[in-house]
């Protein structure tokens, strides 16, 4: 390690690198970037302060917003949530190298998933209501009548959600290093003082509305990218008919890169199935809902809303090839700027950089917030063995502290930590036997869910340290396959 953070996947793609590697951006234009980011994070900051909660709030105020959120705010803060940096600069540049193979994946997976809106989403809203379940372990705690396994539950779910949490600094920071000159860290360090600041203070009523805000930039910024590309080659259908003659694969279904075969898609649906409703952060939602209707609703919207948002970035992506025809691997990261800064200028590629900026925000503070909740109610009581839930406080004080554990992780991130960050979603996704389970069956037994637990958790170790051969699927079938047969087979 040297003194300098080193770039590690995606943020050293998307922006740009050191040691001789020129920014994406075209330099010179901090009298642009500065006015538009500082007018960004003031509009963040004062939405934050308008719809803070109470000092002294309740439990469910500060972590659930009194379990009031409407249908337009709950979509909102679900979509922007669910959809990170890697939404804005990922997608485009699979599109780039794999094509629209890549948007079945993502459009069409992720929308199926909200099918678990409706068979558990309503259940934990039920039961949380009923209850007064404020985490998802504590929902566990209730169906299982089990500390030891809610315990575990928890650890599970702050451990594969840290990693995720580091990567938003870390992308923040790049890209303000590349647009403003900012020294990295410092970069890091601006935006998760902005993001704590509305978090501490405002709970989950201002996490909600700032994420509609940011979830609406992200979506008309890659809207109005869309435009400019389509326009600037003649129309969509004219682009991708040039497209089309010059590289046909990337229509195909395995795609540009030859890699999406049928049991990749099986892997990919059933990975976005099984894991996406098991992220602390969207998990934690269901309780915020103002009724079982509520719930309903975003089912039906929510596949629209990933159909629209995917199809922006990776059309991008393919089109893109037109205008910068050879990048290679990683470089395609940086297809979305490296095409708005050659099509459009510096100011374009900004408003592009804000859209990332956008979603990398409302990703991390809605994780500060819901493993702080997670922590405050079903860590801390176990080691000091009183509760500690009446108070928000040291829930508060535990966002400060993750915030801090992300920017140690950012200044010196190892050189592994995108590939574990890709495990976090299987590792996540191994909780979804308990939480069905429980839901459903009449008596639920401890040993199975803690054993489907460790045993997937193992398996997928195992995956990654290769022990394994996967037989052309993702680890996260045999993985599946393994929590799901562990929980059942004692019945």
């Amino acid at each position: 390690q040297t003194h300098q953070p080193p770039q590690t996947g995606a943020a050293r793609g998307v922006f740009g690198g050191r040691g001789g590697k020129k920014p994406v951006f075209s330099g010179g234009g901090s009298f642009v970037f500065a006015p538009v980011f500082g007018v960004y994070f003031l509009v963040v900051l004062l939405i934050g302060i308008a719809t803070r909660t109470r000092w002294k709030s309740t439990p469910e105020t500060y972590f659930l917003a009194d379990r009031k959120l409407g249908t337009l705010v709950l979509l909102g803060t679900m979509v922007a949530t669910n959809f990170s940096a890697f939404t804005v600069f990922g997608t485009s540049g699979a599109g780039y190298r794999d094509g629209y193979a890549f948007f079945p994946i993502m459009g069409f997976g992720t929308g199926f998933m909200a099918i678990t809106f409706w068979i558990i989403g309503r259940k934990i809203w039920s039961i949380g209501s009923d209850r007064g379940v404020v985490t998802p372990p504590e929902l566990i705690r209730q169906l299982y009548s089990s500390p030891a396994l809610s315990f575990i539950f928890a650890i599970v779910m702050i451990v594969f959600t840290i990693p995720y949490l580091a990567l938003q600094p870390m992308a923040a920071g790049y890209a303000l290093e590349a647009l403003l000159g900012i020294p990295y860290f410092a970069g890091c360090v601006l935006v998760t003082v902005i993001i704590v600041l509305y978090t501490l203070r405002g709970g989950m009523r201002a996490v909600a509305w700032t994420d509609l805000f940011q979830g609406a930039v992200m979506c008309i910024m890659l809207l109005v990218s869309l435009i400019v590309v389509v326009q600037h080659h003649g129309g969509f259908a004219t682009a991708n008919q040039k497209i089309l003659s010059l590289s046909p694969e990337l229509f195909s279904r395995p795609g540009g890169t030859g890699k999406y075969s049928p049991a990749i898609w099986l892997s990919f649906m059933l990975l976005w199935f099984f894991c996406d409703p098991m992220f602390p952060q969207l998990f934690q939602r269901f309780f915020t809902a103002r009724s079982s209707r509520t719930i309903s609703r975003i089912m039906l919207l929510y596949p629209l809303v990933c159909t629209v948002v995917f199809i922006m970035p990776i059309a991008i992506g393919v089109i893109g090839r037109l205008t910068i025809p050879d990048l290679v691997g990683k470089e395609a990261d940086r297809i979305l700027p490296m095409l708005l800064t050659s099509i459009s200028g510096d100011v374009m590629s900004t408003l592009i950089i804000a859209a990332g900026m956008a979603a990398l925000m409302s990703t991390m503070d809605s994780q500060l917030l819901t493993l702080s909740s997670i922590f405050t109610r079903d860590i801390l009581p176990l080691l000091r063995r009183k509760s500690s839930g009446e108070s928000s406080m040291i829930g508060r004080l535990f966002v400060i502290f993750l915030s801090l554990a992300g920017l140690a992780m950012a200044y010196r991130p190892p050189a592994t930590i995108l590939q574990i960050a890709t495990q976090t979603f299987t590792g996540l996704a191994v909780l979804f036997p308990t939480v069905i389970f429980g839901l459903y069956f009449r008596r639920c037994y401890v040993q199975p869910a803690i054993l489907s637990i460790l045993c997937g958790e193992i398996v997928l170790v195992a995956f990654y340290l290769k022990w394994i051969p996967t037989g052309g699927f993702l680890p996260v079938v045999w993985v599946m396959l393994t929590a799901f047969t562990t929980y059942l087979l004692p019945y």
